[in-house]
């Protein structure tokens, strides 16, 4: 009997990740040039347009070729099925409306996951060019330098990012969560890309982030980056992260706030 096929080393899945993310930028970029039409999906403000389309099909169509056997989930194109024991998760424009209006935050997010867990991931803004990206134990890393988490600061002077879902009614759900939160902290950030917030969690540009409603592609990548910078990546009460809700601090803030979360009930998305 042939033995199963050995797993990829996480270090090149990193760096497959990496190549992966900065090729779709690529095609992102020259999407962006060719103009942007947009149409809506869920709800009239979540968006789709043929460039995260294209994208998605260029992501697969690399992967197809370079790792044939590998499972997709991808947020335009579903879930294909794998023998290999990876799965690519894949997010080929995180900030759909922010490309739309020319906002530079967007990203292309791409993790790798091995039985389940997630264990690489690279996450690429197209404007800017950076691409942030980890491997499980290896550390985050931008531009060849270490990423280390927020500053070290207290609850009362943190920045925190957060995000809203495209639903009227989860969005009014999470105003509400946000009032009480505003005035304990020291300011609140919308970006509109969740895995960029949370690689600027890990790049020291945000203090905190909670965010209800995302999906495993908006996550994956930035939570291991965000992880391997040394915050602390989760749900609420003592939950994993998910569509519940997705809570990441500095060790030495993560208690205090996800306890704030828990007391407002961040992670309960509808009324």
């Amino acid at each position: 009997m042939n033995a199963p096929p050995a797993l990829p080393r996480a270090a090149d899945l990193e760096q497959l990740a990496v190549d992966l993310a900065e090729g779709a930028a690529d095609v992102v970029r020259a999407g962006r040039l060719g103009g942007v039409t947009a149409a809506a999906k869920s709800t009239a403000t979540d968006l789709v347009t043929e460039v995260d389309r294209a994208t998605e099909r260029w992501l697969t169509d690399r992967l197809t070729q370079l790792r044939p056997g590998d499972a997709i989930l991808g947020e335009e194109e579903g879930d294909r099925a794998g023998t290999t024991g990876v799965r690519w998760v894949l997010d080929p424009i995180d900030g759909t409306v922010n490309f739309v209006l020319a906002l530079p935050q967007f990203a292309v997010s791409v993790a790798a996951e091995v039985d389940g867990d997630v264990v690489a991931g690279a996450v690429c803004n197209p404007v800017s060019g950076e691409t942030f990206h980890a491997r499980r134990g290896g550390g985050a890393q931008l531009g060849g330098v270490r990423l280390t988490g927020p500053r070290t600061v207290p609850l009362r002077r943190a920045v925190v990012g957060t995000g809203f879902g495209y639903d009227a009614a989860a969005r009014a759900r999470q105003v509400a969560v946000l009032a009480p939160v505003l005035p304990a902290v020291g300011d609140v950030r919308r970006l509109g890309a969740a895995s960029l917030d949370l690689c600027f969690l890990a790049a020291g540009r945000l203090d905190a982030y909670y965010e209800a409603g995302l999906h495993p592609w908006d996550h994956a990548a930035g939570g291991l980056i965000a992880t391997e910078a040394g915050c602390v990546v989760s749900g609420l009460r003592d939950s994993p992260p998910s569509e519940r809700c997705v809570a990441a601090a500095g060790p030495d803030l993560a208690a205090e706030f996800f306890a704030l979360l828990e007391s407002v009930d961040a992670d309960r998305v509808s009324r």
